[in-house]
């Protein structure tokens, strides 16, 4: 990996940690920004120092970037995604992977004809707690899982959608809580555990009503294809962001995330994996698995095959949030599918 050059196409709030994440990279550099919004486009190119543009189309032409990092609303994703792939530049795009099945389903298709490589940011895979639970798994040593629950219980107020208000809407967001926050959660819960061939769920919004037109809150049950049933509760009015908790029951273990993760099993012994967190700073809630998704991106460039997290892998989510938008909004399923 050398002479690398990337680009970021949105600059919002989440582009600081891909703009950081670039920053480390050896043999790659920062060559363009992007975003629609003078404001931000010009805060960018001071901030960095590299050419920046009003559309996407315009930096592809003019910078011919390796791999493009998009950061936008979601209802951009997956168009910028595909006009990237088309013209075999690398991607990374964040989650969710479209704002409708219908965008996602062509962006998969688009990828699959491609020369070039796509990543969507379910960073929380490579936390190390995820990757202990599914080595664990994996293994078979623990048995048939026989179910799992997971749990967010965060908070957001009006502030945090007035400032983006793309966020708190079916055209903009695709859905809310489900789709901006929860999702990576619901990805995490279908990775381990294994594909969701069915759902009962339900959407609603408890607490910002005066605010946006999505949900805040959301639950399911799940069958999965390997037998075992999972349940699911997620709401944004939570006085604190709790710890995200996810439960897998097997027939030797118990594993329950709580930050670390905790390894019960059945003869009593007992084993944490901890997490690893940033020590500080605004961005610290977040982790620290975005920088290593976006180094192993770079790294299996030359790999063959497609990454590991790609469109079709990040479709499996998709249609879980769109399955219960499908069965709570059965007004509205042309605007929320």
């Amino acid at each position: 990996m050398t002479g690398l050059k990337a680009a970021v196409i949105g600059c919002g709030d989440v582009s600081a940690v891909h703009f950081e994440a670039i920053a480390k990279l050896d043999g790659a550099r920062l060559a363009g920004v992007c975003d629609s919004d003078p404001g931000r486009l010009a805060a960018a190119v001071a901030a960095y120092g590299v050419p920046g543009f009003p559309d996407h189309l315009s930096l592809l032409e003019a910078v011919g970037p390796d791999v493009v990092h998009v950061t936008t609303p979601h209802n951009m994703h997956a168009s910028i995604a595909a006009d990237c792939l088309e013209r075999g530049v690398n991607v990374i795009v964040e989650k969710p992977l479209a704002h409708t099945l219908e965008e996602g389903r062509r962006l998969v298709e688009t990828a699959k004809a491609s020369t070039a490589k796509i990543a969507v940011c379910f960073q929380n895979r490579y936390n190390a707690t995820s990757q202990a639970m599914h080595a664990l798994l994996s293994s078979g040593e623990l048995g048939a899982v026989v179910g799992a629950s997971a749990t967010v219980l965060w908070h957001r107020d009006a502030d945090y959608y007035l400032s983006r208000p793309w966020r708190g809407t079916w055209a903009g967001g695709g859905g809310g809580l489900m789709m901006n926050q929860a999702i990576h959660t619901v990805d995490l819960l279908q990775w381990l555990v294994g594909d969701v061939v069915s759902l009962s769920g339900n959407a609603a919004t408890r607490f910002l009503g005066e605010t946006i037109e999505v949900e805040d809150t959301a639950e399911f049950v799940a069958e999965h294809a390997n037998g075992a049933r999972s349940a699911f509760y997620a709401t944004l009015a939570n006085a604190v962001n709790a710890p995200v908790t996810l439960d897998i029951v097997t027939e030797k273990a118990t594993l329950s995330l709580r930050g670390d993760l905790t390894v019960t099993y059945a003869d009593g012994r007992v084993d944490v994996v901890p997490e690893r967190v940033m020590e500080s700073g605004g961005r610290a809630y977040w982790g620290v698995s975005h920088e290593l998704l976006i180094n192993d991106f770079y790294a299996r460039l030359g790999d063959e095959g497609p990454f590991w997290i790609d469109p079709e892998e990040a479709e499996k989510s998709l249609r879980i949030v769109k399955e219960i938008y499908r069965q709570s909004y059965k007004e509205a399923v042309a605007t929320v599918s």
